[in-house]
C-alpha cells in the first residue's frame, strides 16, 4: 500500500476527492435551489424574512420549497456519510476497479436521486436511487470495519 494513500499521488484518491467533489457540490447546490425557491415564490419560514423579502406569512408547507429542501436533507443525510466512509475505506487497499465503481455508482445513483425527486418521478424510483448510494456506503462500511480492529 502506498504511504500516501491519502494523497493525489495516489489515482484512486483522485477519483474518490473528483466523486466526493461532485456529489458535495451538488448538495451545495440543492441549498441554493432552496434559496431561489423561497425567493421566487415569496415563501419564508422565519418572521424577519417574510419582513425583508416579502411573502404573507412565515410557513414551512410550501410544496414547492419543502420538495427541494427534503432533496437537500437526504443529500446531507447520504453524501457526507459516503464521503467519511469513503476517506477510511482507501486506507483499506481496495481494489482499485471495484472501488472507482463503487464512486461512480454512487455519484450517479444521488445525480438520479435528484432528478427522480425534483422531477418528480413515481416510486419506486427515487428509493432504487437512493438504496443504491446507501448501499454503496454500506458496502465500504463493511469493508472499514472488516479492516480495522478492535
Amino acid at each position: 500500500m502506498s504511504t500516501n494513500v491519502l494523497s493525489f499521488d495516489n489515482p484512486l484518491f483522485g477519483k474518490f476527492a473528483f466523486s466526493s467533489g461532485v456529489v458535495l457540490g451538488k448538495t451545495l447546490l440543492m441549498s441554493a435551489l432552496t434559496v431561489r425557491s423561497r425567493l421566487t415564490n415569496k415563501v419564508f419560514a422565519n418572521p424577519e424574512d417574510t419582513a425583508k423579502f416579502g411573502g404573507v406569512e412565515p410557513t414551512v408547507s410550501d410544496q414547492r420549497v419543502e420538495r427541494i429542501r427534503r432533496c437537500h436533507q437526504n443529500d446531507i443525510e447520504n453524501v457526507f456519510s459516503f464521503v467519511l466512509v469513503g476517506s477510511f475505506y482507501l486506507v483499506t487497499d481496495p481494489d482499485p476497479w471495484f472501488a472507482t465503481l463503487l464512486f461512480r455508482t454512487f455519484v450517479l445513483s444521488r445525480c438520479l436521486h435528484t432528478v427522480c425527486y425534483l422531477a418528480p418521478l413515481p416510486q419506486p424510483s427515487r428509493f432504487v436511487t437512493c438504496l443504491t448510494g446507501w448501499g454503496v456506503t454500506a458496502l465500504m462500511t463493511v469493508a472499514v470495519i472488516r479492516a480495522g480492529s478492535f
